[in-house]
């Protein structure tokens, strides 16, 4: 077996040499790997080069949940099966699918574990295989971006700073022509069921249908989502309903934040979103639903 491991090396923890680590684990195996590590400003097509040079059975994405988007975008619509190291500050994606942090069984899972077709969410232009959101939790991310804090603390303190000055938003949802006009908060678009935080925003949400869903967050009403977290009462619908749907379009009469897989992309009037079928094949672990 071959594998092609494609590192960010500015994932996560910047003290960590993933390259180094890698190849010394694979110094006395007979699987073949190949290494490539992205550089600062690395085109879509460069990766898709790589990929195609280096006719590997499988890809691994070592990196965040933005690692594994540009593999993903690379690889959409194939039969090349996609591994994940989760070397992120979150890693939403990975504890999604019960991949573990610890590189030895992660390497381990890439080279030996099953491959799964799961969908994907076109969004305006850009892929989402995890979760993107307009409002609240995108200007979340934008003020986390931006502090020279991480962690849990600077977490924490981006989301007292948003909890202060961001406003509800007034939002009109198309669902295949159910009209839906609320006050809100936050909308997500959910391709997964939690936040790479742990917390559970999406419940019922599975990778493997033709249906995501969006999940309109009323008002600021964290304290209803981790209800949900711990007791799995369902969501009090007059401050978070969620609509299934295979295509939506979302209009804000102002224009609003908006994060794709924990990237802040800008201010925007309007989405829209559809499901994309089986477009990815990812490698799990054996017990994964």
């Amino acid at each position: 077996m071959k594998l092609l491991f494609i590192i960010n090396p500015g994932s996560g923890s910047h003290d960590t040499d993933l390259t180094t680590l890698i190849s010394n684990y694979y110094k006395d195996r007979e699987t073949v790997v190949d290494l490539f590590e992205l550089p600062q400003s690395c085109s879509i097509e460069k990766i898709k080069q790589k990929i195609k040079q280096s006719d590997a059975d499988r890809v691994i994405a070592v990196g965040g949940d933005g690692t594994l988007k540009l593999v993903a975008e690379c690889l959409l619509n194939t039969e090349t099966p996609i591994g994940i190291i989760p070397a992120g500050s979150a890693n939403g994606m990975a504890k999604e699918l019960g991949i573990a942090t610890d590189l030895t069984e992660a390497l381990e899972l890439a080279e030996n574990g099953i491959v799964k077709k799961i969908h994907a969410i076109k969004i305006n232009d850009e892929l989402c295989i995890h979760l993107s959101d307009l409002g609240f939790n995108a200007y979340l991310i934008k003020k986390f971006d931006g502090l020279s804090e991480r962690g849990m603390w600077g977490y924490a303190k981006a989301t007292w700073h948003a909890l202060w000055n961001h406003k509800r938003m007034e939002v009109e949802l198309d669902l295949k022509g159910e009209r839906v006009k609320s006050a809100a908060a936050m909308v997500a678009l959910a391709n997964a069921t939690r936040y790479g935080t742990g917390l559970k925003i999406n419940p019922d949400g599975k990778l493997d249908d033709k249906l995501f869903e969006v999940v309109l967050v009323k008002d600021y009403s964290y304290l209803e989502i981790l209800k949900i977290w711990t007791t799995k009462l369902p969501f009090n619908p007059r401050k978070i309903e969620v609509f299934q749907t295979s295509e939506v379009k979302i209009s804000s009469k102002h224009k609003v934040h908006f994060q794709v897989d924990g990237e802040y992309i800008g201010k925007i009037n309007t989405v829209e979103a559809k499901i994309l079928p089986a477009a990815i094949s990812v490698i799990v672990p054996k017990h994964t639903n």
